[in-house]
């Protein structure tokens, strides 16, 4: 008959002893100090079946140095089919890890003592212990854990609860996002008569772009005012769970005074029913029309639109 003993339980972590082994999986290393040996940083095991999910074991022979852990060895469960804890799917499971004590035939075991579960899931599919145990302690012949340079770890899972959080929504930010510039030349401006005007389409961000302009304005520029807008090009092609956070600036050239312009900038959420955005009133007729001022020269002007995509926001 298996028996257990408590051990210890320090910083929220239990140690006991068991006879009966791991019931879901072991792993037997031999010339575990090849290991360190090369300069092996972690080892993952093979996958296995626990509770209709597939997990793996993964070994920091000399300490998981991303979390700064020293003279210890780190051992963490992690959940080998990530797929299905996408999105807002988790699996929630109790765990135990195993070291064999090959002198006495018999088992460490270390387990959380204040956590009874964990919850595994997209942002966090493993959980473990960086300092399982301490690297003079498993080296020690005397202890069982290393002998013949060979140890046996194991691990024993039991999945409490399966859940799904419902409908959710990920926000991407885009680190060193890059700004796409697009020039649009408006040729024999006096003949237009339709009430908007497209520019070709152009790309940033991956996304379909194009500037829209009203001759005779729109809204509350009906009139009296240039509009000038940015839009996508395709906003049915855009998910209707998509927003793409967006800053551009929209110009018109002074084509007598190189650098001067005016100008609109503005940051918006850009969506398939959200596809535009920009000014009613961006230039007066009366501005405009003047040849003074450079925007309409020998019948032409000169827009430009400068688009950084920042984010996007899709559903989970």
């Amino acid at each position: 008959m298996a028996s257990s003993s408590v051990s210890t339980t320090q910083d929220g972590v239990e140690r006991s002893i068991s006879d009966a082994p791991p019931t879901h999986y072991v792993v037997k290393i031999q010339l575990f100090s090849l290991l360190l040996k090369n300069s092996v940083e972690n080892y993952e095991s093979g996958d296995f079946e626990a509770g209709s999910y597939k997990w793996k074991l993964i070994l920091y022979p000399s300490g998981n140095k991303g979390r700064n852990v020293k003279d210890h060895i780190s051992l963490y469960l992690a959940i080998a089919d990530t797929d299905s804890v996408n999105g807002n799917s988790e699996v929630r499971a109790s765990f135990k890890l195993f070291l064999l004590d090959q002198n006495k035939d018999n088992y460490l075991v270390v387990n959380d003592a204040t956590v009874k579960e964990r919850r595994f899931h997209g942002l966090r599919n493993q959980w473990g212990f960086d300092q399982f145990l301490p690297l003079r302690t498993f080296n020690d012949v005397s202890n069982g854990y290393l002998v013949d340079d060979t140890c046996v770890l194991g691990a024993e899972v039991f999945v409490t609860k399966e859940m799904s959080t419902g409908k959710g929504e990920h926000l991407s930010m885009i680190k060193d996002a890059t700004s796409s510039k697009h020039i649009w030349r408006i040729e024999s401006f006096s003949t237009k008569q339709l009430e908007c005007y497209d520019s070709q389409t152009f790309l940033s961000g991956d996304y379909n772009w194009k500037i829209q302009m009203y001759p005779k304005g729109r809204r509350l520029g009906l009139g009296s005012h240039i509009s000038l807008y940015l839009a996508l090009a395709d906003p049915k092609a855009i998910p209707s769970s998509s927003k793409i956070f967006t800053e551009f600036i929209l110009r018109m050239v002074d084509q007598t005074q190189p650098g001067r312009h005016i100008s609109g900038k503005a940051s918006y959420w850009f969506s398939g029913s959200n596809p535009e955005n920009g000014w009613s009133r961006f230039v007066s007729f009366v501005y405009f029309n003047q040849p003074i001022n450079g925007v309409l020269l020998k019948d032409v002007c000169v827009v430009e639109a400068e688009v950084t995509v920042l984010g996007v926001t899709s559903a989970v």
